[in-house]
Order: structure tokens, then C-alpha cells, then sequence
């Protein structure tokens, strides 16, 4: 089965930092926000040092492109972007984009699962690789250099008993993608949701995205997957009430409000009108909407009518 890999140019700093974090998911991050199609979902990513340091060493498998402003971005992974803090992510970027705002969007390319080799299995970049190249190239693995460099990483990544068989050829095109998708961490399901409901508030419609953020219909401590199913798009005020009992949603679809609203704090009139709506924004793809089984148990275990 032919596999597409994508070289992306980081530089030692960003690098050094992750590897010494060894975080679950990583944003490589752009300054531009011109998009990325070179990889299909769990498509194989690694990350080449900028020249002198002409070296692979490591990589990660790709869940999504999409863009995001630097705030939310920094809301979403913080130190998996790279960086220790909000301020320093902006001084580099502004290093890249001296008028850039916090406001802005960058692109980001999040990854699963990604590993990082130590200094003695740095893999020699491809013999077809140009020093002209700023951004990345892509490369397959039924061509000479792409064979090559799959099988060093299949090498150095097996060695550490690291990505469980993820690289290892196998009959199964679907079976990576069911690996990383069940091993979602908080920022990439952050963004999927986000991206899903296309920024909009799945009850209220609203679409200022720094206040939407994604919510868990069976929270992830109560062993609630980060997949998108498991997700809706709230308004901050909403995705507090569904946290808190106070609101939910039905196998259906629909939004009930607790009468404890109007009980407790003598107010709510502004929750009410959702009452027995359906719901505002869905995901366009079916298998995005959220699933009928989380949903209830969200109605049974949480919501407080």
C-alpha cells in the first residue's frame, strides 16, 4: 500500500523543545495561513531540521489542516505549539510577520502521535532533497527516495516500540485511520469540533469564534472519546450549562432547558427560547453529528430537568 510522506522545515528550537515535552499531539504551525493539501488523513509527517542540521528526526501523523487565530491556537495546544508561552509564540512570529496580531490566523498542521529521535538516529536527509526548499516536499513510498526514507523511520520508530504498529505495512488502508482517530488529544479535537460546525454555535447560531469552544457530551474524565461525534460547538455560557446539568440535548436533536434555571436563580429567560428547538448547526458529514448514544447519556447522568 503506497504511502504518502510530507517533509516539513522546522527549526532545532521548536524541535528540542517538543522532544524534551513529548506531548501526545503537536501543532506545526505556519505563519501564512495559505493551506496544506499534501497529505491525506494519518498520512505520515515528518519534520526536517533547517540547513546546516540537514537531518530528519522525527514526525507525527496528520489529522487536519485548518487555521486558526494565534490566541486560539495557543488556547488550543499552548506548549504543543512549540513554545513555552503566548508572547514568545508571537515574538517568532513576528520575527516571520512583523505586523501580526494575536487576532490573527496562522495555519495549522495538527498531528497525533508524534516521536522525536534522539541525536544518534537522525536519518541523512533524501540525496533528491534541494537546499532551495523553505516550506516542505512531499514524497511517496513506491518512489526511490520515499522507499528509502519509510523504511529508515520504520527502523528508528519500531526500535522504541513507538506509533504500535502504525508504519508496519498491513492489507488494511483503513486501520491508521482508526488508530489516530481514536487517539485524539484536546487541541485537535478542539479544532475538528470547531471546523465541524463550521465556527458556529450549535444552539445559538453564534459565530464570534474566541467565545465557541468545544464541549464534550460525555466528558473525557468520564471516559468520553476527543473524537467530533462526542463533540458539540457551544457558546461559552451554553457549554457551561451542559456541563453543569443545566441544559442537554436529545438522541433527537433537540435542546431541552432545565426548569432548575428558572428554580435557582430566578432568571433564564433567555435560555428558555432554545426549549424544545432543534438544534442550530450540525456537521455538514454525517458521521460528525453528534452520536445519539453520547447524547444519552448525557440526558440520563448529567442534565438536571
Amino acid at each position: 500500500m503506497k504511502t504518502k510522506i510530507y517533509l516539513g522545515v522546522t527549526d532545532s528550537r521548536w524541535f528540542n523543545y517538543l522532544a524534551a515535552q513529548q506531548p501526545d499531539e503537536v501543532n506545526f504551525w505556519m505563519p501564512g495561513a495559505s493551506g496544506f493539501k499534501a497529505l491525506p488523513e494519518a498520512g505520515l509527517f515528518l519534520f526536517k531540521l533547517k540547513s546546516p542540521n540537514d537531518y530528519v528526526v522525527g514526525g507525527g501523523f496528520f489529522v487536519r489542516y485548518t487555521r486558526l487565530p494565534v490566541m486560539l491556537a495557543w488556547d488550543a495546544f499552548g506548549q504543543k505549539n512549540g513554545v513555552e508561552s503566548l508572547p514568545q509564540l508571537l515574538s517568532i512570529l513576528r520575527s516571520l510577520r512583523p505586523d501580526i496580531h494575536a487576532s490573527d490566523e496562522i495555519g495549522c498542521c495538527i498531528l497525533a502521535q508524534p516521536f522525536f529521535f534522539p541525536r544518534e538516529s537522525w536519518i541523512p536527509t533524501p540525496a533528491d532533497w534541494s537546499k532551495n526548499i523553505v516550506r516542505g516536499k512531499g514524497y511517496a513510498s513506491d518512489s526511490l527516495e520515499g522507499a528509502k526514507l519509510l523504511d529508515a523511520v520504520r527502523e528508528r520508530v519500531h526500535a522504541v516500540g513507538e506509533t504500535e504498529g502504525l508504519l508496519s505495512p498491513s492489507g488494511d488502508p483503513e486501520r491508521p485511520l482508526r488508530i489516530i482517530r481514536g487517539r485524539l488529544g484536546q487541541g485537535a479535537f478542539r479544532s475538528l469540533v470547531t471546523d465541524a460546525y463550521t465556527r458556529r454555535c450549535a444552539i445559538s447560531g453564534e459565530r464570534t469564534l474566541p467565545a465557541l469552544e468545544a464541549a464534550h457530551i460525555k466528558p473525557y474524565s468520564a471516559s468520553g472519546p476527543n473524537r467530533t461525534e462526542n463533540g458539540l460547538l457551544l457558546r461559552s455560557d451554553l457549554h457551561r450549562l451542559f456541563d453543569a446539568g443545566y441544559l442537554t440535548v436529545t438522541p433527537e436533536r433537540r435542546i431541552e432547558v432545565s426548569r432548575r434555571i428558572r428554580e435557582e436563580f430566578e432568571n433564564g429567560r433567555d435560555y428558555y427560547r432554545y426549549h424544545g428547538e432543534k438544534l442550530f448547526k450540525e456537521p455538514i458529514n454525517p458521521a460528525e453529528r453528534p452520536d445519539a448514544g453520547y447524547l444519552g447519556w448525557h440526558n440520563e447522568q448529567v442534565f438536571r430537568p
